[in-house]
């Protein structure tokens, strides 16, 4: 809801409702991708109040972006994010194939500066204030546990 720059709980449950939809028309199981959990919010006299949230798929995730308010900038960045994902996988073999090198090359640096971008436009917006540290974050989950510097003298001994 914060990273799509939501600000109403209410308006944000619409986005949610439309995408559980569309995962439910395209024939999805919507409870594997929407699983409601509870979250729990400290009420002013000491009381405790039960709240309504999700635990969401990242399909689910792609769907909420698709189904939000495109006036918002990072929703239209992610809407556009996944134009670009949708045309790269509508070039075909044969057409990939007939491509220079070097466009080869200009195409796959263009997807990675645009979705490098966003990532970073999200996060900042989210409070990230160490990008090295976020990024590094980003590489140990991916490369179980090791960091980018790790990687780089894995890659020079082979």
């Amino acid at each position: 809801m914060l990273a799509l720059e939501y600000k109403r709980w209410d308006k944000f449950c619409n986005v949610i409702k439309h995408a559980k939809k569309a995962c439910e028309n395209s024939n999805y199981k919507v409870f594997g991708h929407f699983s409601q959990v509870g979250k729990t919010s400290k009420m002013p006299n000491g009381g405790v109040k039960k709240l309504l949230d999700y635990k969401l798929s990242r399909y689910a995730c792609y769907l909420i972006v698709q189904n939000a308010d495109s006036k918002k900038e990072v929703v239209a960045l992610g809407q556009t994010y996944f134009a670009i994902q949708t045309r790269k996988m509508e070039l075909t073999e044969k057409e990939y194939s007939m491509l220079t090198e070097d466009e080869k090359r200009f195409y796959q640096r263009n997807l990675i500066r645009k979705g490098k971008n966003f990532l970073n436009k999200v996060a900042k917006k989210c409070g990230v204030k160490n990008f090295d540290k976020f990024h590094n974050a980003g590489y140990k989950g991916l490369y179980n546990c090791e960091t980018a510097n790790d990687i780089a003298k894995r890659k020079v001994y082979r």
